[in-house]
């Protein structure tokens, strides 16, 4: 393999911070319009079809009987278990041959092309809904991993907090700005004799066409740090990658902070993440079922409120984190997020209750973007030298492979009890485990311990 042109990396350079900043503005295009508001119930609504039309309750995939409304939600679960499967043998394969540019930039266009694809997406191609978000959710997930392993390199540790807090917040803002424009389409689409079903379409191609172009940016800016590395003879990335990945799991042993970092991040994240896939059924179920029995237009008010919100909370526990540090600012976001699920079981009643959800809505949006900005620029100060891929691809199948434990609970609990309200209690337990690990991650430790690693590889 040819090498590559090594270039002497410069920490905190204000230009290539900005270019990797914009892939999160880039991508987010993806989470906002495609895998939050448009395509789950689109893909729905025609497979609904397709099954009445053929006078069945289901639809057949791949001869498997599906209901409409759990076709996408099984590509879901498809596409995370892919990511568990492959992130972490990418992370290797980009570790050893650093590689990590330009594998970020393969899976970003990969994902961006499939989401564009959506654009084709009709009647009798109802299924390849599903297939092409399998494709782009596991090349975002891919993309992510690299993205965030250029961490280390772009920012010293004592900025690391307000470059992180920094690329979230750019990402809140892209997103949330591409949905407005594509909600605003959609709400006026038929007044300029666009139907529904086209501008869905076209608002699902737009983020591909975002989510691409504005990775352009990303590549002119974001330097390739270290020099790219040969493979031996009679050797393949995938043999080398399987390899990396059972000398680093031997290794890890080494780092038992990091491991019980984690471990909380696990159980807090899942407890986040369960809010965010679960407000719009809580805010939309009527009120027999405890629910808020909101309005789509309300909903979407609040989704979009949460964008921009979250773009200045981002910012803010950056700040925060170089007050008090950044285990403890994650620990005051954990403290909130608890008293967010209180409220949200105990109060949000009466006429009032769009106020509350809206005021519950900014606190949310505050802690949001700051807890996950802070837990990641956190990690990197956790993991040695040279395997930053690798280990956010564990970070990575940590934040998505196991958020459907959360859901679980809050689908269990919402059944024994038949109220959504407990459900939404039950994802304190999350919060709770996040708090009580937390306190106990030696920080310092840590750190120690991989700058102690990596003084024994040089």
């Amino acid at each position: 393999m040819a090498t590559l042109e090594t270039q002497t990396v410069k920490n905190n350079d204000k230009r290539e911070i900005f270019g990797w900043a914009m892939y999160d503005w880039a991508n987010s295009a993806f989470s906002t319009t495609v895998a939050t508001v448009f395509l789950g119930p689109y893909v729905a609504s025609l497979a609904r079809s397709a099954a009445e039309a053929a006078g069945t309750t289901t639809v057949s995939f791949l001869g498997i009987p599906i209901a409409p409304d759990s076709f996408l939600p099984y590509c879901i679960s498809i596409s995370v278990g892919l990511q568990v499967l492959f992130l972490p043998i990418l992370g290797a394969i980009a570790d050893f041959s650093n590689l990590r540019k330009q594998l970020m930039r393969l899976f970003a266009t990969i994902g961006a092309v499939a989401t564009i694809l959506l654009f084709f997406v009709t009647g009798p191609l109802w299924w390849l809904g599903g297939v092409l978000f399998i494709i782009a959710n596991l090349a975002l997930g891919a993309a992510i991993v690299f993205y965030n392993a250029y961490l280390p390199d772009i920012a010293s540790e004592e900025e690391r907090n307000n470059v992180s807090s920094y690329g979230f917040a750019m990402g809140y803002l892209g997103g949330g700005i591409l949905l407005a424009l594509n909600l605003a389409f959609f709400l006026f689409s038929e007044d300029i004799g666009v139907p529904e079903d086209l501008a869905v379409r076209i608002n699902l191609a737009s983020a591909g066409i975002w989510w691409l172009g504005f990775s352009f940016i990303t590549w002119a800016r974001l330097r390739t740090p270290r020099a790219s590395r040969s493979i031996p003879a009679n050797e393949n990335y995938a043999k080398l990658g399987f390899r990396q990945l059972r000398i680093t799991l031997r290794e890890i042993k080494n780092f038992p902070e990091t491991i019980k970092f984690l471990l909380a991040y696990f159980l807090y994240n899942d407890g986040i993440q369960t809010v965010i896939a679960v407000t719009a059924i809580f805010a939309a179920a009527p009120l027999i079922q405890g629910g808020l029995e909101l309005e789509l237009q309300t909903l979407t008010a609040v989704i979009l409120m949460i964008q921009f919100v979250a773009f200045g909370g981002a910012l803010l526990w950056g700040r925060l984190a170089n007050w008090i540090g950044a285990k403890q600012s994650i620990i005051v976001s954990l403290v909130i997020w608890s008293g967010v699920v209180i409220y949200a079981y105990g109060g949000l009643y009466g006429e009032t209750r769009v106020t509350q959800f809206f005021i519950l809505g900014i606190f949310i949006a505050l802690v949001l973007g700051g807890s996950q900005a802070i837990s990641r620029s956190l990690f990197s100060q956790m993991i040695p030298a040279g395997k930053e891929a690798e280990y956010y691809s564990f970070y990575e199948i940590t934040e998505r492979g196991t958020s459907w434990i959360g859901p679980l609970l809050f689908g269990l609990a919402n059944q024994i009890f038949g109220s959504l309200r407990f459900g939404i209690l039950s994802v304190i337990i999350f919060f709770i485990a996040g708090l009580i690990i937390l306190p106990f991650v030696n920080v310092d430790k840590a750190i120690a311990d991989v700058k102690k690693y990596d003084a024994a590889r040089s």
